[in-house]
């Protein structure tokens, strides 16, 4: 930029001040410069990227470096809304961007960046919350209904057992309060946890551990598990107990969904589960915004969930499997959520990801 010094400094302390991301693009889609928000959004520096092509730290479309081209040329500026950017790194970004050709010889572009994920994020993570409410309402709704007339129904078949002589006669009433005792454990197992919980100082990666034992057992060494951890990550108040039945719900779905591509593609890659660990700070969960959080992804390299039923997953009887009871992804976001935290779950054929959020200072 040909300014004069003073004003060049001036110009560029205001953008570095800036939380909007701004990259400088000289008329080649070279970078000229980066503002501190574009180095955190874009996972790099200006001393390593300035001077690199735009696509060294971004991987655009065709189309969509034509279109810059064409600004360089013709001058005019332009906005795009929700578009995604995939790093350099593999990581997707949805961003609302615009493209405003600065007026020097030769032309260069300003294009300013709006992050749109973390926005996307908090609104998919309050339509969570409000969905496990709405659930919530309606199950102890359902059960208190079908509670009631089941102890009837569970009482008279008592009543006639007693009066019957004929032990065949027996049976049949047996059946009806062994069958009366089933539905109400069912119930039950939809409402979820009713116990208050045992919070006691817990470390996430003695839980992911444990799971990890388990499942080695139950499959008989045939899953290869793959640990990423972060080492830092401090203990939280939490029940253990509990904790290791929401992981162990969710990595046994992911056991089994990675054995699933066995006889296709897996015969290259083995069933795998990877467990990761990482801390984000300063992350919102819903609407509270929390100092420290624990993400932790359970990965398997299974077929993927369906997308059309991707966005039910977390409610009641909901399953993908003909064998399954729709309850244990259900329960495990009771639990999470009881912990204050939340599920969520992204999935593409041979990869699906089961994020867990978990703050990691006392919550009220």
């Amino acid at each position: 930029m040909a300014l004069p010094s003073a004003h060049q400094t001036g110009y560029k302390n205001i953008l570095d001040s800036l939380t909007t991301a701004v990259l400088v693009l000289e008329d080649n889609l070279t970078i000229r410069y980066l503002n501190p928000a574009a180095e955190s959004l874009f996972e790099t520096s200006m001393t390593r990227s300035q001077g690199q092509p735009f696509q060294d730290i971004l991987v655009e479309s065709e189309d969509a470096l034509k279109t810059l081209f064409a600004a360089v040329r013709n001058g005019q500026s332009y906005t795009r809304r929700e578009a995604e950017f995939l790093l350099t790194s593999g990581s997707r970004l949805t961003v609302d961007y615009s493209v405003t050709p600065i007026s020097l010889e030769p032309t260069e572009l300003l294009i300013e960046i709006q992050p749109r994920d973390r926005l996307m994020r908090i609104s998919r993570e309050e339509d969570i919350i409000s969905q496990q409410e709405t659930t919530r309402i309606l199950v102890r709704g359902m059960a208190h209904e079908i509670k009631n007339p089941l102890g009837g129904i569970r009482g008279a078949a008592q009543l006639l057992d007693r009066e019957l002589n004929s032990e065949d006669q027996r049976e049949y009433t047996r059946v009806i309060i062994d069958e009366a005792d089933r539905l109400r454990s069912l119930v039950d197992r939809m409402l979820g946890p009713n116990k208050a919980l045992k919070l006691a100082p817990t470390n996430i990666h003695e839980i992911l551990e444990r799971v990890g034992t388990l499942l080695e057992a139950e499959s008989k060494g045939r899953l290869h598990f793959s640990r990423d951890y972060d080492p830092s990550i401090p203990e939280f108040r939490g029940d253990k107990e509990q904790l290791i039945q929401a992981f162990l719900n969710i990595a046994r779905n992911a056991m089994e969904a990675a054995f699933e591509n066995q006889g296709g593609h897996s015969s290259e890659e083995p069933p795998t589960i990877t467990f990761r660990t990482r801390t984000l700070r300063q992350f919102t969960i819903g609407n509270r915004r929390h100092r420290l959080v624990c993400r932790v992804d359970v990965i398997d390299n299974g077929p993927g969930i369906p997308p059309e039923l991707l966005q039910n997953i977390f409610y009641p009887m909901i399953s993908g499997r003909a064998s399954g009871t729709g309850l244990g992804l259900s329960i495990t976001q009771s639990i999470i959520g009881q912990h204050h935290g939340l599920v969520e779950c992204e999935s593409e054929p041979g990869r699906t990801d089961f994020i867990i959020f978990l703050p990691l200072e006392d919550t009220p």
